[in-house]
């Protein structure tokens, strides 16, 4: 058995305030799976089970609860533990509040990650509030938005009522999906019609949300990688991780944040709001749909390849946990396809820039003197949201980044 303790999460409160389970009492949970969410004076967080097995309610839903006091536990079996020594009752509510008819809906709780949402992609908290949710997540702010083109705002409560919180992947946003709904197929009738994969529909959320949402262009040019791939070699043995052009070009783009930080940055009306870091996507698809994890430590080369070899694991079986697609400013797309020799990615919502990066090809080159040449070549393509970037800023970032490489 494994006890769960509510930790120090900011140093103004001395409690918080358990405003939601995520995982009910008694249901199987799985290790890094958020089970509650409190609520502290600066914000809403996720708690995680750090186990596997089933999880047992310790304190009730409303409860206002101090750091280190016991909030659930975890066991290899159903069957539910011993009581602790005491459970903290729920927060009563006055009877002449829950009477007045006429009081006015308290406010939603909402996460951060679902306010910073709300902040990239101009959601209101009128519109938020409507939902009609005790607490909202980033999530719910994604699915508000890619239905404002496409639905009514009716839709959207009955898509969240229905338990339709599936994230973006990969965005700036929490990619693993929270409440999702099962993937069980439709009845295939004589159309052959089913449901689509969980991932891939949320893939398909976010093509919509950035194809209605950002204007974007995009420029390619011509990368030699054939010294970056023999330099990789020696960097896996230095580092002894797999090192190859994902992890140079992970490194290389993270470098460029000081000089362009535009390019890190997300749009809000008409102002650009930096980012304090880089943090940078990496797509994965494996077969079973895109996942777009996030490089949060790009200090040193052996940290992005530890993330890299981690998140190549995870990719086999979808098993990421939320805080892996969490917060991207930036993404680098991978194609490995070797018939594939140009590429144009998806500008994640959120985000302002998505690096493509094809798969090496040889070249030969003719001089006039009828010398041959062989080099290993990449089209490496630069998709920008033309709101805050242009085709000279992109031009710009592009020779740097050969620079950075070859550096």
């Amino acid at each position: 058995m494994a006890d769960i303790h509510v930790p120090k999460l900011n140093n103004n409160d001395t409690e918080y305030q358990i405003v939601e389970w995520l995982v009910g009492n008694g249901k199987p949970v799985i290790a890094g799976e958020p089970i509650a969410v409190l609520e502290t004076s600066k914000a809403a967080d996720e708690l995680e089970a750090e186990e596997t097995g089933y999880l047992h309610h310790a304190a009730a839903l409303g409860t206002w609860i101090a750091p280190g006091a016991l909030l659930a536990r975890v066991t290899a079996e159903a069957a539910p533990p011993p009581a602790p020594a005491s459970v903290a009752p729920p927060v009563p509510v006055p009877e002449a509040v829950a009477a007045e008819e006429d009081a006015p809906a308290a406010e939603p709780v909402v996460t951060a990650p679902a306010r910073a949402a709300m902040e990239e992609l101009g959601v209101s908290d009128a519109e938020v509030a409507a939902l009609g949710l005790a607490v909202v997540r980033r999530s719910d702010v994604e699915a508000l938005v890619s239905r404002r083109t496409s639905g009514t705002r009716e839709d959207v409560r009955e898509d969240v009522r229905e338990g339709a919180r599936e994230d973006v992947p990969g965005n700036a946003g929490e990619g693993v999906p929270g409440d999702v709904l099962e993937d069980v197929p439709l009845p295939v009738e004589d159309t052959g019609a089913h449901r689509l994969p969980r991932v891939q529909r949320a893939v398909a959320r976010a093509v919509t949300t950035s194809h209605g949402t950002i204007p974007a262009a995009y420029t390619v040019v011509k990368f030699e990688v054939g010294p970056l791939l023999e330099r990789a070699k020696g960097l896996s043995r230095e580092v002894r991780r797999p090192v190859g052009l994902a992890e140079l070009f992970v490194q290389a783009v993270a470098a460029l944040h000081p000089a362009f930080p535009l390019f890190f940055a997300s749009v809000d009306g008409d102002l650009a709001r930096p980012a304090d870091a880089p943090r940078v996507g990496v797509t994965f698809d494996m077969g079973e749909g895109l996942y777009v994890p996030v490089v949060h430590d790009t200090g040193t080369l052996k940290a992005i390849a530890d993330a890299l070899m981690r998140y190549r694991l995870a990719a086999t079986e979808g098993d990421f946990r939320e805080r892996d697609l969490t917060g991207a400013n930036i993404a680098v797309t991978l194609h490995t396809d070797a018939d594939v020799i140009l590429a144009i990615p998806l500008i994640f919502p959120g985000t302002v820039c998505a690096l493509a990066i094809t798969s090496p090809q040889p070249e030969l080159t003719l001089a006039e003197d009828g010398t041959v040449t062989a080099r290993t070549v990449a089209n490496i393509g630069l998709a920008y949201d033309h709101r805050l970037i242009n085709g000279r800023d992109a031009a710009l970032f592009l020779a740097a980044l050969r620079m950075e490489l070859h550096a």
